[in-house]
């Protein structure tokens, strides 16, 4: 059993959404965008330092928290801000 398909969370591994698409939020079924990043490790098999990180929109913030909380395994959250890649238009 994987943890992250319990309580409708979706993994980064099983998410058929796109890394180069709009940062949405980890909640299942869930489309909106991302405004938080949780910082999280599981003990057992990272290292202290290792820090995964599941975005969360406004409404699903506290819910994702609670269940990384839950299990031991929250770190902190931030706000998740969108960086632009610089262009590669020549000048």
């Amino acid at each position: 059993m994987n943890i992250l398909n319990l309580g409708g969370v979706a993994s980064p591994q099983q998410d058929s959404r796109s890394t180069t698409g709009p940062a949405l939020c980890a909640r299942k079924g869930c489309r909106a965008g991302a405004t938080w990043q949780l910082l999280w490790n599981n003990p057992r098999i990272h290292t202290p330092e290792r820090r995964k990180v599941w975005l969360a929109c406004e409404e699903h913030r506290e819910w994702l928290e609670e269940y990384l909380k839950t299990r031991e395994l929250w770190k902190e959250t931030q706000p998740f801000k969108v960086v632009d890649a610089p262009s590669n238009e020549a000048g």
